[in-house]
């Protein structure tokens, strides 16, 4: 049995998100900007406790873009694999 885990912190910086807008041609700039946002020390934390929860049961990330292809929980997902070297 899992429980809920609500980690506001680790999503892109309002700046971010407002310069992406979701636009498809600048996911790969925001992928790299977000990535350099993920290696913040509080970020990296709160990365270091979802590998351990999901070293221990399956995770599912939740995200509130209407896109499934291009949004924050895509990006936490490739850190998170490489992490754990999946």
């Amino acid at each position: 049995m899992g429980s809920d885990l609500w980690m506001r912190d680790l999503g892109p910086s309002t700046e971010l998100r407002k310069w992406f807008a979701h636009r498809p041609d600048r996911w790969d700039e925001f992928r790299l900007r977000y990535r350099a946002e993920l290696q913040l020390a509080p970020q990296q934390a709160l990365l270091d406790q979802l590998v351990e929860l999901a070293r221990k049961q399956p995770l599912t990330l939740l995200y509130g873009a209407r896109d499934t292809e291009r949004n924050q929980a895509l990006v936490i997902r490739e850190l998170l694999d490489e992490r754990l070297g999946a």
